[in-house]
């Protein structure tokens, strides 16, 4: 390239460098935090990050016109590290207008209800409303109860027929007990010698303790055969 072609460009570059002076001197002729103690906290970041990556910026430019591998100096981890924050704070700023209203329900019900509040019709549409939600409350209770009250009357029924046979069977123990002959006090017969000859009393006694057996067998068949009809039933 001929020196002929870079006189306008080193014109045009001093006078960008004049604007850029004229445009940083509020801030060359301060410290940085007195230049953004009255800025926004958004604004007073920018700012910061700014002023640092314009200096590691100048850094780089500076290395590379000097021959260095700018890219495997430490300066250029800490331009990457300042690209960051410049993520960070555009992700503030954007986050605003990317997030979708939501409606707070509970919220909104209770506006409507006081909005509507001495409206007669609403009032009487809710209070019949509220008496039909309390009715379907009361009869899924009482379809509740009753259905355990049958659970309950089933379970209890087995253990009562079960009670039932065994008394049947203490009485029917007892009416064996109670039916034996009792003994007659009476004087002892003295043993005679050789063998005993059977006497007519004797022998009536004998048909009176048959005919008891007999009595005896016949309930006992009776309360058996009603046994089995009840277990049949």
């Amino acid at each position: 390239m001929d020196a002929k072609d870079l006189l306008p460009l080193l014109e045009q570059l001093d006078d960008h460098v004049d604007d850029l002076e004229e445009a940083l001197e509020p801030v060359l002729n301060s410290t940085v935090t007195e230049a953004s103690k009255k800025l926004p906290v958004m604004d007073k970041a920018k700012f910061h990050v700014l002023v640092t990556y314009a200096l590691e910026s100048l850094i780089f430019s500076y290395l590379r016109l000097h021959g260095v591998n700018a890219k495997e100096h430490p300066v250029f981890r800490e331009l990457t590290r300042v690209k960051q924050y410049f993520e960070k704070i555009k992700t503030l700023e954007t986050e605003p207008e990317q997030r979708t209203m939501t409606l707070d329900k509970q919220a909104a019900g209770r506006f409507i209800k006081h909005g509507l509040a001495g409206n007669e019709k609403f009032d009487l549409e809710r209070k019949e409303q509220q008496a039909k939600e309390k009715a379907r409350a009361q009869l899924k209770a009482s379809l509740l109860a009753k259905k355990a009250g049958a659970t309950a009357e089933a379970s209890s029924k087995k253990p009562a027929s079960d009670s039932e046979s065994n008394s049947e069977s203490e009485s029917d123990g007892e009416e064996a007990v109670s039916e034996k002959p009792k003994s007659k006090p009476g004087k002892e017969k003295k043993p005679e010698k050789g063998v005993k000859r059977e006497t007519a009393k004797g022998r009536k006694n004998k048909r009176n303790k048959e005919g008891r057996d007999d009595e005896k067998k016949d309930r006992r068949k009776k309360k058996q055969e009603k046994r089995k009809a009840r277990k049949a039933q």
